[in-house]
Parts: C-alpha cells; structure tokens; sequence
C-alpha cells in the first residue's frame, strides 16, 4: 500500500495522477517497479514494448511460468490503485515466497503491462496484446492526439519498435496468468466482503452509430415535417437503455455530437457511440441484433437515415475453472464467504486468455469509485488479497507434488 502511494508521486501532470503509456512518468515509474522488483529478489528487464517484467525462477529450467500482474498505465486524473494494487500485490507475493526460502515447482513471473486503459494511441491493452502476439507492423502507426506515432513513441523511450515481436510470449510453457484488480463497483462493498473470485469477464461491442436527417430552420419548420436527427437519436438511446435492462446485461451511448449544434437550427446529423457489454456472447449478440431492428424502425418512422459501424470486439473470457476453485478454497479457509461475480470491464487477464489459462481477484473498493482521485482500498482488504493468493499459490504447488512444506501467509 506504500508502494501505491509512493507510485501515484510520480506523475506527468502537476496536479492529479496522469501516467500515460510511454510518457516520461510512465518510463520513471517502470525504473521505480523494477528496483521493487529487484528488492523482492527478482530479475528483472523491460520488454521490447514497454512492460515490466521481474522473475523469481525455479530449479528447473524447463518448468512452465505461472505469471502474475496488472497494468501500470492510468487514466488522466486517475486514483491509485486501478491496475497498480495488482502489480504491487504480485510483487509482495514474490517477496513472501523468497523470504520462505520457498523452491516451486514452476517459475513466478510478475508483469506491469503499459496501456491496458487505451487512452493515448486510442488502442486498449497494448502491453498484453504484444504479449499475445496480437502486434503487427499497422500497430506501430497509431498516433495520440498529438500525432505522434507509437513507433516514434518506442523510439523516444529507447525502445526498438521493429522488435515487437520479441515481447510475444505465444508458444512458452505458460501455466497460467493471475490478476488482482480493485473491482471497480459497488458489489463487494454492499455485501461487506473483501475479495471475490471473478467468474468471467464481460465480452464488448463497441460502434460508431451516425443518423442522418435535415437540418432547417427552429422557428419556421413545422414539427410535423421535421426530419430530426437528435430527436430520432434520443428515441434510439432510450430503446437501448430499456433493451439493455430487459435482458439483464449493460449498454451505453457514452459520446454525442449534434450538428450543426446551434440553438436556433434542427439538428441534421448525430454521432454517437454505443457500448454493450456481457459475460454471455449469444445473449449480447441477441440483443445487439434486436438493437439493430428497432433502430432501423425508429429511423424509419422519423424519415431519417442510421449508420452502424462496429470499431471493436472483445468476445467474454471465462477464468479457469481449476484456479477459480484454489482461489475460493482459499477464501473459505481465511474465513471469508466465497463470493463470484463477472467483471464488467476489460483487463488484461482476457487478452492474456488468448495463449493461457486466466484467474482473477477482485478487491473490495470504496463507493466502488474507480479511475477517479477518489479511488480507495484499504490495508486489511489488500491484506486479505495477499493472503488468498498466497494460500492459492500453495495448492497449485501441491497440486504439482513437489513436496513443498505449507506456505504460511503472514
């Protein structure tokens, strides 16, 4: 919990926490993981693309690598501990095991990823998706508000962006990827519980939607030969919002544009965004498509046109079954009740999915307040975290037979 707060000093922005990918907070607070990294008994080293990496490896070098981590980027004005409680927790459960003298029958591995938040390049979990192999040479030119590309990014970091291929970790002997993250809502907290074990995380579309109408005159068009855009765009936005309750998942139009956007004239077009969210694929798929249909209707009604345009998809990803059971074991020996819930954000843990087997954690939250100054986690709820992975950590290794005497949480 230090640690978090000794990060969130080191910041691009005098006011606030801002540590956007490749910034030069982003690289100083690398250097400052790395030495914690370093303290824990780790080697260390800093991937082609900008992640942390530090390994504690077992006697045998053909063992597969259980990885541990979250993300070290933030939002602007972010709070603490998105992303950042995980890392740091991954690193105390190195330090615990190298205090016990402890030889696993795999190696530990933990990573801060850089841009899981997606905020400058407008590209989300860079870090992970080089991991994953997911880069290609189109990846190099994406460019922030600024127009600066990442490979000119990389480059200015002193990183080689024509080795991306190196951070891929596709093909290793993995066992697994393990993250803790603040949760992000209200859940735990209302039901006084200080961890839960995530069952999936949720799948996402993301869409660009446009409608199309005639601008003309507020005062001298009569309402019944309007062709409203912002009209039909609001109808369209309330149809999502009672679909999405309806079938029980999430749906958000987070971004609007009205043109022309002046008091005095219809407005003509509408841009805005949608987002639709589930840990079920069919269901979301189901709803999107009935999503479709009204909107074509309702735009057909008003005598103006609608335009989809789908910018991203993630499909759910479930978490291990095998690692979710070791986590609630875990739970329930620290007398806590065993609580799984879905994550409706995005994390690294579901690109990783991709070349391995994921697990979870989430962490109790304040007001369920996140990428906000106000984000807050407390000492005992990090502590009951520590704990469970690290009793979790030791059924795994039993689970290997590998006659290791019992890890004793502190």
């Amino acid at each position: 919990m230090d640690r978090c707060n000794r990060l969130a000093e080191i910041t691009d922005t005098l006011k606030g926490i801002s540590r956007l990918y490749l910034s030069p907070a982003y690289m100083e607070g690398l250097k400052q993981v790395e030495a914690w990294m370093q303290e824990a008994g780790m080697e260390t080293w800093v991937d082609p693309v900008g992640n942390q990496w530090g390994r504690y490896a077992c006697p045998n070098p053909d063992a597969p690598t259980l990885i541990l981590g979250s993300h070290l980027d933030t939002v602007p004005n972010a709070g603490k501990f998105d992303g950042i409680l995980g890392v740091m927790l991954a690193i105390e459960v190195v330090d615990q095991v190298v205090k016990a003298g402890l030889e696993l029958p795999f190696h530990l591995e933990v990573v801060g990823f850089g841009d899981e938040e997606g905020v400058r390049f407008e590209a989300s979990m860079l870090g992970s998706r080089a991991v994953v192999g997911q880069w290609d040479d189109d990846t190099l030119e994406l460019t922030d508000a600024q127009g600066i590309s990442l490979s000119a990014a990389l480059e200015a970091c002193g990183l080689n962006p024509q080795d991306y291929r190196a951070a891929s970790r596709k093909g290793d002997n993995l066992l697994g990827f393990w993250e803790i993250h603040m949760e992000q809502g209200p859940v735990l907290e209302a039901e006084n519980l200080p961890v839960g074990v995530v069952s999936a995380i949720a799948g996402a579309r993301r869409f660009k939607v446009m409608i199309e109408g005639e601008p003309g005159h507020a005062g001298t068009v009569p309402m019944s030969l309007r062709q409203d855009a912002l009209a039909a765009a609001s109808e369209v936005n309330l149809m999502i919002e009672k679909s999405a309750q309806i079938h029980q998942l999430v749906a958000t139009v987070g971004h609007i544009k009205v043109y022309p956007n002046a008091v005095n004239v219809i407005p003509g077009m509408v841009e805005f965004t949608v987002d639709i969210r589930s840990e079920d694929d069919a269901l979301r798929e189901k709803v999107m498509n009935l999503i479709f249909l009204a909107s074509e209707a309702i735009c057909m009604q008003r005598d103006v046109d609608i335009y989809w345009k789908e910018y991203h998809l993630a499909p759910a990803k479930n978490c291990h079954p095998e690692f979710r059971q070791l986590f609630e074991q875990s739970i329930a020996k620290l007398k806590n009740h065993v609580r799984s819930l879905a994550s409706g954000a995005g994390h690294d843990a579901m690109t990783m999915a991709e070349i391995t087997d994921i697990a979870m954690l989430f962490v109790r939250c304040k007001d369920g307040i996140s990428h906000h100054p106000d984000e807050d986690v407390t000492c005992e709820d990090a502590e009951a975290a520590l704990q469970t992975t690290l009793l979790a950590l030791k059924k795994l290794a039993a689970h290997y037979d590998a006659g290791l005497e019992t890890l004793e949480t502190p």
